[in-house]
Order: structure tokens, then sequence, then C-alpha cells
């Protein structure tokens, strides 16, 4: 049955109400469900309903979650038994209305306190149930007529709201820098100041009108596929959301390392969160038969990991299992709950083959590291940079520490918010040393090829170390799409566009990679279909100021500079007028002719650069627009002496067309390593 339709009795009535009580009070419980059902409130109850020789906990398990509310009889009895709380928790977990029935006086353990406080509550111990029981027909009216909830992870009252984590943001930087100099600064620009405007009112994702053919069409769902949903924050005061959040990423990339196993990108997966959207329909847009979710509950030093998975066409559960572990222990959890589902999907590992090797003995560093991932999901670069160097005082050989803090580097390098130098210079340190604490780790590898690629220029020492993160682990979709932006810069440009397709469909929901194709369009030149590719992405994110500026650039390329202006003063509106939207509407002047515009930019930039850094290659990019050739290449010479970052993709790069006959242009090329 599909996630969240109505549970079925075995008399094959719907039943909207799941009765939870102790086998102590089973007289109680049959005669309630009498009262209910005689008034046309259908109800699933325990061992009535329970289908003979099928999985008696499972037919429990899916019976709550097809549930609309579930029915609690409250007594001593339930409050002292497991089975009953595992019951209350799970149907909490699934945000479904629980109205309690107390029955006696028995004081109620913490544990039920927490799961009731905010729910229906009837007193019946003085044994006036009859009295009671048109309130409880009323209550339950009231929790059916509601609209259904699915699970979703409540938003921690400490996190800005966002849509979009770094992760993605990195796929999507890599993807600007390869359509000009700084339009990378511009993708970071737009995940930076639109986390606000993207909250968690927005539709649930699918895929986008700019999707291509490949990606829109139905695929065959492969049978050993799963996605991983973002656990759900069950802690009592729900500050533990980053711990729930890294558990998921950590399953997802401990999956995904598995070739014969097709497991959806962690900006996909996540991009359901707080989204009124189905399991079915999100294994549909996923295209998976799986889904994979669950729960943590942290207090101090302990641990509650609930996990289930579920086979997405029929809604049965294939598995699960509830973990009541010591935090030290939380590794070996991951590996129980990744190698239940491997064994549940038939999946094919090497025999005695670990799906890994815990990266930290300190449960104390891990707890850092994850609060680490969860800043740099949100953008709060330097936040999360603290942590990682926390976490890595603690545990001088984590691994992951050291190329998570790369990529964080990576993004302020990327961003213009320290010198190519300055940030390239850390990533290349961490990157390094994370492969040296771990040869096998794909994200080190990967960093190190990013500063090869954008810093030092060595593109065979680039592409070895994308090629090393992509053995290690194939399902790594940031990875891939990094490496579809070397080839791009290198001009492997059919193999780039595949490469990115790659990428699409292990991050079907990943905006950054969908938008990537409308870059391809206008890297190749293909100015029409780059046009209705951004038209229709901006028709869903009209605050997007990325695609404002592929389409602006593409606008300037098609000789329409006005039509250029008015999008990059969208941009620039949107972001509050950041440095790279700036100087692109500078060169949208130029290009329009409007000179004293455009050096009214220049101006107001030399001014910024005075306090912070301007990249030079966005400089240049306006005076090439003026026609002032000499001043563009004497910029353009500054931005080779510091190894501007987004040189590495002048060899296609249309805005540097007027400069490409001049003998100056094929000796720059000649100093990156991009000759022809």
């Amino acid at each position: 049955m599909p996630e969240g339709g109505d549970a079925e009795t075995a008399g094959g009535a719907m039943a909207p109400v799941f009765v939870s009580y102790a086998s102590q009070d089973a007289a109680v419980a049959a005669a309630l469900v009498e009262a209910l059902e005689r008034r046309g409130i259908a109800c699933w109850i325990a061992p009535r309903d329970v289908t003979p020789g099928a999985s008696y906990a499972g037919q429990i398990i899916h019976a709550i979650d097809a549930a609309r509310a579930s029915v609690l009889i409250l007594s001593q009895d339930a409050a002292c038994s497991p089975h009953v709380l595992r019951e209350v928790e799970r149907a909490a977990s699934k945000r479904h209305p629980i109205i309690a029935l107390r029955i006696d006086q028995a004081p109620l353990p913490a544990d039920f306190e927490y799961f009731l406080n905010t729910s229906h509550w009837l007193d019946t111990s003085r044994g006036d149930i009859g009295r009671a029981l048109p309130k409880l027909i009323a209550a339950i009216q009231v929790a059916l007529q509601a609209p259904a909830a699915v699970p979703t992870e409540a938003a921690s009252s400490h996190a800005p709201a966002t849509t979009v984590s770094a992760r993605s943001l990195n796929r999507m930087v890599i993807v600007v820098a390869s359509v000009a100099s700084l339009a990378l600064v511009g993708f970071a620009a737009d995940r930076l100041w639109l986390s606000s405007h993207r909250a968690a009112a927005t539709p649930a994702p699918t895929l986008p009108a700019s999707a291509p053919a490949s990606a829109t069409a139905v695929p065959a769902i492969p049978e050993k596929s799963v996605a991983v949903l973002p656990f759900l924050d069950m802690s009592e005061k729900k500050d533990q959301e980053y711990f729930s959040d890294g558990l998921s990423e950590e399953l997802i990339d401990m999956l995904a390392g598995i070739p014969e196993l097709r497991v959806p990108a962690r900006t996909s997966s996540f991009s359901f969160k707080d989204k009124q959207v189905t399991i079915s329909e999100i294994a549909r847009v996923l295209n998976v038969t799986h889904v994979l979710e669950g729960s943590v509950r942290k207090a101090g030093s302990t641990i509650r990991i609930t996990a289930q998975l579920i086979r997405v066409d029929n809604g049965s559960h294939v598995w699960s299992a509830t973990y009541d572990r010591q935090l030290t222990d939380v590794f070996k959890v991951q590996d129980e709950i990744a190698g239940a589902v491997v064994k549940a999907l038939k999946v094919s590992i090497l025999e005695g083959e670990a799906l890994r090797v815990a990266p930290t003995t300190n449960p104390e560093a891990y707890e850092t590291y994850l609060r680490a991932n969860y800043y740099l999901d949100r953008f709060d670069l330097h936040k999360s940079i603290d942590y990682y160097y926390q976490a890595i005082k603690l545990d001088p050989n984590y691994a992951p520490a050291y190329a998570h803090m790369a990529q964080a580097y990576s993004f302020l390098a990327f961003f213009g918010a320290v010198s190519p130098g300055e940030g390239w210079g850390k990533v290349k340190e961490a990157s390094r040393l994370a492969v040296q604490k771990d040869e096998r780790l794909a994200e080190g590898h990967g960093a190190l090829a990013l500063a090869k690629l954008h810093y030092d220029w060595d593109f065979p020492g680039a592409e070895l170390e994308f090629k090393r993160a992509l053995e290690l682990n194939p399902g790594n979709a940031d990875v891939r799409h990094d490496y579809a932006h070397y080839l791009m810069a290198v001009g492997r440009v059919a193999e780039s566009e595949a490469e990115s397709r790659r990428a699409v469909e292990l991050d079907p929901v990943g905006e950054a990679l969908i938008s990537c194709l409308c870059w391809h369009s206008y890297a190749a030149r293909d100015y029409d279909q780059s046009v209705r590719l951004a038209e229709k992405f901006l028709r869903s994110h009209p605050d997007d100021p990325w695609e404002r500026t592929i389409l602006g650039w593409t606008y300037e390329q098609k000789r329409m500079p006005e039509q250029a202006i008015t999008e990059f003063k969208t941009a620039v509106k949107i972001t509050d007028g950041n440095t790279f939207f700036v100087a692109a509407l500078g060169h949208a002047y130029a290009v329009a002719g409007n000179r004293r515009e455009a050096e009214k930019i220049l101006q107001t930039l030399a001014a910024r650069a005075t306090k912070s850094y301007v990249s030079p290659f966005d400089l240049a990019l306006i005076h090439t627009a003026l026609g002032e050739k000499a001043r563009a290449f004497a910029l353009l010479d500054k931005a080779l002496s510091e190894r501007s970052t987004f040189l590495v993709y002048s060899k296609w790069e249309p805005r540097l067309d007027p400069l490409r006959s001049d003998p100056r242009f094929q000796h720059l090329l000649r100093q990156i390593g991009l000759e022809d």
C-alpha cells in the first residue's frame, strides 16, 4: 500500500486509525474499537488485523505509517511496555496525531511525556470511558480531517531556512566557473543570499522544466536502488538536527560507494525535507524502488536510532530496526544499517569486504565534524571551518574533516572572499592531508583535483585526481560534475556534457546540475537553447541571480544588451549589490555602448578593491567590452601573476572573443597551459 494511504484491516475495511495498547488492556482496546467502528470509524488493531504468516512487526509498522491518526490506551502497563513506546515513537515520527485515552493514574515516564505533551488528552481514569467517547470521536474526526503529513524533519530554530546545500553549491560553483570568470562567484552568491528566500514553504521539488529530455523521460527504475531521506530529529529539545542530518549523509556516502547500488545524491534526497509530498512521489522523482528513512533521538551520550527500508510500489517494509546505543557505537550502527540495506536488496560486495573503516574512534570529534558539515551545508563557511579545526584537534587523523574543510576553503577562493593564493593554498594543504590520512577517500582526491585545476593549472594532475576519486566512488555526483568542468576547461566539450548528464542521473533534483545544462548550451554557443533553458528555469526560480546571469550573458551574445542589463540589475538587487553581479552589469553597460555607466561601475569596484579582494579578471572583461585592449591585457597579466581562479576557462569564454586575434591572447593561453 502506498505511503500516506489508509491502512487496511484483515476484513478489507479501510482503517485510518491505529489503536495502540498493552496486552493487559486488550479487553478495553477491543471494546473501544467496537464502539468506534459502530460509529463508522475504521480501526486497525493487532492481532485482529494481522495477516497470518506475515511479519507481525512489519505489519504493525506499515499500519502505523498508513494510518491518519493513532489512539493510545494509556495505562501503567502501557507506560511500561517498550512495544507501545515504539509504536508511539513511530507515529510521532510520522507526525500523526496521537490521541491518548488515559485509563488509570499511573505516573507517566519521561519518554511518553515527550511524545504526548502536545497531544489531545482524555482522562478516563475514574472509569467513565463511555462518557468520554463523544469527545474521543470528535478528536479523531478533527485529526482525520487535517491534511495528511509526510515524514519530514523539523527545522532547527537555530539554523536559517534553506533548500540548497553547500554540496550542491560545490557543483554549481564549478558550473559558474566554467561559464565565465566570476560566474562561480555568482552562483555562490545566489545560494548565499537566496537561502532566506527559499524557505520550507516552497513547493515540493519536481524535475525542472529546464531538465533535458534524458532527465524528464520516464526511465526504467533500477531494482537495486534506494533513496536515503533525512532522518528526523526526535530529541527532546529538537536541537540535534546536525546529528540526524549527518547520520543520513554518512549513510548516503556509504551506500553510494557500492557500484551495484543506485543511490541519489544528498542534494536530491534532502530537497524533499519539510515538503508535503508522499514517499511514492519522492521515489518517482528520484527513480528508485526503495526508500530508507528513520529518526534519531539523542540525549547526552545515548542515542536511539530507528531505521526502516520501504519498497515503494507496494508500501511493504523490507526491513526495520531500532538501536539503543552509546554515541561511541554510532559507526557500528551505521555499518549495521548499511549492511542490512545491502543484504535486503541482494547487492553483491566482496566477501569479507567492509563497507568502510570508521574514520575516527573519537565520538567528540565525530560530533564536532557533523556540526561542521551542518554549517557548511548552510553556507556558513567560517563557522564550518572553525568546527573542522576543532574536530581535527580532537583527532589529527580525521581524514573526512580535512577533505570537507578543503571544500569550505574552495568556496572562499571561488567567491573571491580571499585571494587565490590564500584560498587555494588552504585547499591544497587540507586536501593533501585528507589523502595522506586516507588514500581511499574520494572527497579528498576531488578537492585536490580542484586546486590542481584552478590554481596550479596542472591539468594532467587534476585529471588523475578526478579519475581516482571516481574510481573510489563512481556514485559521487559532486566529483563527477566537477570533472565535467575540468573537461570543459580543456576543450573536451562532448565528454564534459556526458559527465554532466551522468551527474544529473545521480542527483536528478539538484538545481546546480540541471542548471548546468543551460551553461553547456552557453559554452557551446547555442544561445537560443540557452535562453530557452534559462527562461524555463526562472519560471520556477525567479529569484535565482545565477540563472539570470547566464541569461544576461546569453543576451549579450545575441546582441540584446538592454535585455541583458535588465537581468543583471535584477541579480544585483537580489544579492544586495554583490561585486560579481555589479561587474556583470558593468560589462553589459559597456556592450550596450553606455560608457558613462560602465565607468561608474569601474569606479565602484576600484573603491571596493581598497577594502576587499576584487578579481582583475572581472575588471579586464569590462575594459574588453569598452574596447580598451591595453588596459584589459594589463589586468589579465595581473590575473596571471596571482593565478586568478577563472583564467582556466579562457579557452572558450565568449566575452573574451574581442581579444582572441591578438597575439597577446595566445600568449595568455600558453601561460595557463591551454594553447591550441
